[in-house]
C-alpha cells in the first residue's frame, strides 16, 4: 500500500464546521476505507466470551504476522484520547468494556471524504471491530461511568515515527468532544 498524502490540519485554509460529523452505525456511510463489523458476545452464567480476531481471516486478514502487535488499553470515564495517525500502520479496534465515542476525521487529500468527520458509539452495549486506515485521524472518549477497555490490533509493531498527534481540540479539526444529547 502506497503512503496516503496526509495534509495536516494546521495546513487547511479554513476550519471545519463545529461537530461530530455523521454518527456511522455500519460500514455504509463511514469514511473511504474505514469497515465497521459486529460481533458476538456469547454470555453465560459465568460472564461473556468474545472473539476479538483470528489472524489470517476476516478484518484482519491482510494483517502480515511477523509485524501484528496486539494491544490493549483501559481509559477512565470521560478520558480523551485524541487524534493520532498513522502514514502506514492500519489499526483494528475492539472496544471490550464501557462505552466509546470514537471520532475520526479523514485527513488524506486524495481521499472521496477528505476532511469528512464520523463518530462511532461502541462499546459494551454496541460490540464492533472498527478497521481505522492510514492517513484517518483517530480517537476517543469514555463516555460510560465506568471504565473502558479496548483491545487494539496493528498490522505493524509500533513505531513514534509513523504516529502523529492532533490536539483533541484542534480548531481546525473542530470536533466536538462534549455530550451531544444535554
Amino acid at each position: 500500500m502506497s503512503e496516503p498524502k496526509i495534509l495536516m490540519p494546521d495546513a487547511w485554509a479554513e476550519a471545519a464546521p463545529a461537530g461530530i460529523g455523521t454518527i456511522v452505525r455500519a460500514t455504509a456511510g463511514a469514511i473511504d476505507g474505514v469497515q465497521i463489523e459486529p460481533y458476538s458476545l456469547h454470555p453465560d452464567d459465568r460472564g461473556y466470551f468474545l472473539e476479538i480476531a483470528r489472524l489470517g481471516e476476516g478484518l484482519v486478514a491482510p494483517f502480515p504476522a511477523a509485524s501484528t502487535q496486539v494491544s490493549a488499553a483501559l481509559s477512565y470515564p470521560g478520558t480523551i484520547k485524541a487524534f493520532h495517525i498513522h502514514r502506514h500502520q492500519t489499526d483494528y479496534w475492539v472496544p471490550v468494556m464501557g462505552v466509546f465515542q470514537v471520532g475520526l476525521v479523514d485527513l488524506r487529500e486524495d481521499s472521496p471524504t477528505f476532511r469528512v468527520k464520523n463518530t462511532i458509539y461502541c462499546g459494551a452495549l454496541k460490540p464492533v471491530r472498527i478497521v481505522i486506515p492510514p492517513g484517518v485521524a483517530h480517537g476517543y472518549k469514555v463516555v460510560s461511568p465506568e471504565a473502558g477497555m479496548l483491545v487494539y490490533i496493528t498490522d505493524r509493531q509500533y513505531n513514534p515515527a509513523d504516529e502523529g498527534r492532533i490536539p483533541y481540540n484542534h480548531p481546525a479539526i473542530a470536533y466536538d468532544w462534549e455530550t451531544q444529547h444535554k
